[in-house]
C-alpha cells in the first residue's frame, strides 16, 4: 500500500480519537452544585421562560422560550451556572442579530 493511505489513516485515527476524549460532560462534585432554584433566578433575569430543568450529562439542562419567543436548550455547569452549550430554534421571523446584541 502506499504510504500517503497510512498517513491519511493515521491522521484520520488521531482526529477521531481527539473527538472521543472530547466530552461536554459536567465533572463538578454534587456537593458543590447550586439549587435549581438558583439557576431559574439566573435564566429569568436573561428574560428567559423555564418550562423544563433536568440533569443530564452531570449538567443542568434548560429548556424554554427566549424573550423574542425563540425556543432555547442551554447546558450550564451546575456548581459555577457558567453557560456550557446553547441551541436557539429561531422563529421564522427571528434574527440572531437580537439575539447577539443582547449577549454583549
Amino acid at each position: 500500500m502506499n504510504a500517503a493511505f497510512f498517513v491519511s489513516v493515521a491522521l484520520l485515527g488521531a482526529l477521531v480519537s481527539g473527538n472521543v476524549l472530547a466530552s461536554d460532560d459536567c465533572v463538578e462534585p454534587v456537593a458543590d452544585w447550586q439549587p435549581r432554584e438558583v439557576l431559574r433566578q439566573q435564566v429569568a433575569q436573561y428574560g428567559w421562560t423555564v418550562q423544563r430543568i433536568k440533569v443530564d450529562d452531570g449538567c443542568y439542562e434548560v429548556r424554554g422560550i427566549d424573550r423574542w419567543g425563540n425556543r432555547f436548550e442551554a447546558k450550564f455547569a451546575p456548581a459555577s451556572l457558567s453557560i456550557r452549550t446553547l441551541e436557539v430554534d429561531f422563529r421564522p421571523d427571528g434574527d440572531a442579530a437580537e439575539y447577539l446584541q443582547s449577549t454583549q
